[in-house]
């Protein structure tokens, strides 16, 4: 657990990357119950097939892939 300072918000850098992925889909102020359950879950899959530079290019779903076959 890593915990940040208050008003710091470029020492948590993948969570305001995430933050910005999401903005995306999800317009400032706007509710996701808006949203249906199928849309929320396409929404969900693409942001976890995109490559990150911080996984070196792999996608969260692959790495997460990798995380779980190596603790099975």
């Amino acid at each position: 657990v890593y915990f940040c300072d208050p008003q710091h918000p470029w020492q948590r850098g993948s969570n305001e990357n995430t933050n910005g992925l999401l903005r995306q889909y999800f317009p400032k102020g706007m509710s996701v119950a808006n949203y249906s359950q199928a849309k929320l879950n396409a929404i969900a899959r693409k942001l976890n097939e995109r490559p990150r530079k911080t996984l070196n290019y792999q996608t969260p779903a692959e790495r997460f892939a990798q995380s779980v076959a190596l603790t099975g």
